[in-house]
């Protein structure tokens, strides 16, 4: 399973990257995988607020439909629209074609409570 060493995780399995004051935000390979068949996606709509660690999206998979929460306050500055007709990209591409949203950070002390991806990795040796 990979986590690449660039982005920060949080402990509900999102990912971000961050570049000139915004984040692009997504579900880790092992969300994914557990989540397995992605059929819809239901994104934030831009110019959203949102709240660190609150909902702002939800992911279906043929299993079951699941809560994504913000990693970080500030606003919605993009949708991937792509998801809208292929769902199935986070699985097949999740730290890549598969992002979900991009945010504005508002508070970049934010980025302390997350993640890196030898924290992450540990995480999930743990829970298994």
């Amino acid at each position: 399973m990979e986590f690449p060493q660039e982005l920060y995780y949080t402990e509900t399995h999102e990912w971000l990257r961050v570049k000139d004051g915004e984040v692009e935000v997504g579900i880790t390979s092992y969300a994914q995988e557990q989540l397995r068949d992605v059929v819809f996606v239901e994104l934030p709509r831009i110019g959203k607020k949102v709240k660190a660690k609150q909902p702002c999206a939800v992911i279906e998979s043929v299993k079951a439909a699941f809560d994504i929460y913000a990693p970080l306050s500030g606003d919605i500055l993009s949708i991937n629209k792509e998801l809208e007709g292929q769902p199935e990209l986070i699985n097949k591409d999740p730290y890549g074609r598969g992002w979900m949203f991009t945010i504005k950070i508002e508070n970049s002390g934010e980025l302390q409570n997350l993640l890196n991806a030898q924290a992450y990795a540990s995480k999930i040796k743990e829970a298994h």
